[in-house]
């Protein structure tokens, strides 16, 4: 009778703890960066010539307009708001399989949610919550059946990380770590001794986020000694492509290499090579080879690299 008792007991709290918790929905890559911009319509044309991305609609805001990468990343151009000054990041954006289940999730956990989840013109469905830094996290569950992306000239398929300003690496990681599974995948700094980036794969796939190490634990927001310019290398977006070289190549053939850019490729500190392209106001655009071809400063990669199949 004991035995049964406990039995019981043990399946009626297992009951209570799987209600109170329910398991969190896949994390299946990035789905978007969301900037702003005080020209949209210069910025889109960067982002159409130089990129090579096709411009649509915005499903989620009529205001703003997409520049698909394929058929569910984009980066995302929104009106500049009075009052931002020197900042041009609205959000990034996370695919999930489920995005009221991750909702659900969230708000299980304890974390401040929105009470349900909006609906783009797409049919895509999405919500948006703020990381422990106050930096604005959108969870999209993308349509059912999402358009083909007509850009023949687009420079590469798939966007591989999003990265921005983080303070304190470990209250971020309770969020990122802690709640969602984000895993390991790379650090590292300009100097060897120093922790300058913080690479975090999502839960199930090969894209990451990039913590791009700033200023003091303790600083909030953006600090007043940071400019337009260096903002812009912050907050950026990379899109991995099988040879950054031949990306270079193609951009100087065709004349497409146009506004503030790096001369040439070089090696990152990762072991990759890159090249780094910006958009009319600074925003950064990495170019980046899926694979290193050196071997990496500071640690060693620690998940799989993504690939030109995914």
């Amino acid at each position: 009778m004991r035995f049964t008792s406990i039995t019981a007991a043990t399946v009626l709290f297992t009951a209570a703890v799987a209600f109170a918790a329910p398991p969190r929905p896949k994390i299946t890559g990035v789905s978007h960066l969301a900037i702003y911009a005080s020209d949209p319509a210069a910025t889109g044309v960067y982002f159409t010539h130089v990129i090579g991305a096709e411009k649509v609609a915005d499903p989620e805001n009529p205001h703003g307009a997409r520049y698909m990468i394929n058929p569910t990343q984009f980066v995302e151009v929104l009106p500049l708001p009075a009052g931002e000054g020197v900042n041009r990041l609205s959000h990034v954006g996370y695919k999930t399989d489920n995005a009221e289940a991750m909702r659900a999730y969230l708000a299980a956990k304890g974390y401040k949610t929105p009470t349900k989840v909006l609906r783009g013109s797409d049919g895509s469905k999405w919500f948006a919550v703020h990381d422990p830094e106050g930096n604005e996290v959108e969870f999209v569950q993308t349509p059912a059946h999402p358009a083909a992306v007509h850009a023949p000239k687009l420079v590469g398929h798939h966007i591989i990380h999003v990265g921005y300003m983080v303070h304190d690496r470990a209250k971020e990681d309770t969020f990122y770590r802690a709640l969602l599974d984000f895993r390991p995948y790379w650090y590292g700094g300009m100097k060897d001794d120093h922790v300058d980036w913080v690479s975090e794969q999502t839960p199930e796939s090969h894209d990451w986020i990039e913590y791009m190490m700033t200023g003091k634990p303790t600083d909030v927001g953006i600090t007043p000694d940071i400019t337009q310019s260096h903002l812009g290398v912050i907050d950026h977006v990379a899109i991995g492509v099988p040879s950054v070289e031949t990306v270079f190549q193609t951009l100087k053939s065709e004349d497409r290499l146009t506004g503030k850019h790096d001369d040439a490729p070089k090696m990152g500190r990762d072991g990759k090579m890159q090249l780094n392209l910006y958009s009319p106001e600074l925003t950064r655009i990495e170019m980046m080879n899926f694979s290193p071809t050196e071997k990496p400063c500071c640690s060693p990669f620690t998940a799989p690299n993504p690939s030109p199949s995914e």
